[in-house]
C-alpha cells in the first residue's frame, strides 16, 4: 500500500472513530500533496517519497510555529499541545533521525571523502554532501554546527 493510499484509510477510520485531531491533520497533508501535485515545476508521479518530503516540510513549517507560540509564554500553552500532536503523526510516516554521535560519524566521513582539507568557507559543500547521503534523517541546522565545529581551528595560546 502506498503511503498515500494508507493516509486515505486513516482519514475514513478516523473521520468514523470521528477523531477530529487526525483527520485534520490527515486533510492537511493531502492539501500539501494536492499543492505540490498541481504545481506548475512538478512533473512526474507523486510516489511515496514526494508524500514524504511533503509531510517532512509540514512538520518542519509546524516545529517553526511551535518555537513562535513557546515564544508567547502562556497564550500559546494550548496550541502548542496541538502543535506537539500534528508533529507526533507527521513523524510516523518519516525515516528516524540520527543520533548525535551518528550525526558526528557522517561529518567526519564527509570531510575524510572531501581529502581532509577543507576550510570553513566549503562548510556548505559539506553540509550538503551530508544531507545528499542521508535524505530526510538528518537535520541540515545540526549538520552545520556539527561541521562549523569540526572545520573550527584548534583554539592555541593567545
Amino acid at each position: 500500500m502506498s503511503l498515500e493510499e494508507d493516509l486515505r484509510a486513516r482519514l475514513t477510520a478516523s473521520m468514523k472513530a470521528k477523531d477530529l485531531r487526525t483527520a485534520n491533520v490527515i486533510r492537511m497533508i493531502n492539501t500539501k500533496v494536492m499543492e505540490r501535485r498541481t504545481a506548475a515545476s512538478f512533473k512526474g508521479e507523486v510516489d511515496d517519497e514526494v508524500v514524504r518530503d511533503v509531510i517532512a516540510a509540514y512538520k518542519k513549517s509546524l516545529e517553526k510555529a511551535r518555537e513562535e507560540f513557546a515564544a508567547v509564554g502562556e497564550r500559546g500553552v494550548e496550541p502548542i499541545a496541538e502543535l506537539d500532536f500534528e508533529i507526533g503523526f507527521c513523524e510516523q510516516f518519516l525515516p528516524q533521525q540520527m543520533g548525535d554521535d551518528e550525526a558526528r560519524a557522517a561529518v567526519v566521513e564527509a570531510l575524510a571523502g572531501m581529502g581532509g582539507a577543507v576550510d570553513p568557507k566549503s562548510a556548505g559543500r559539506v553540509v550538503g554532501a551530508v544531507m545528499k547521503k542521508h535524505k530526510g534523517r538528518v537535520d541540515a541546522a545540526r549538520i552545520k554546527q556539527l561541521v562549523d565545529e569540526a572545520l573550527k581551528p584548534p583554539a592555541g595560546p593567545t
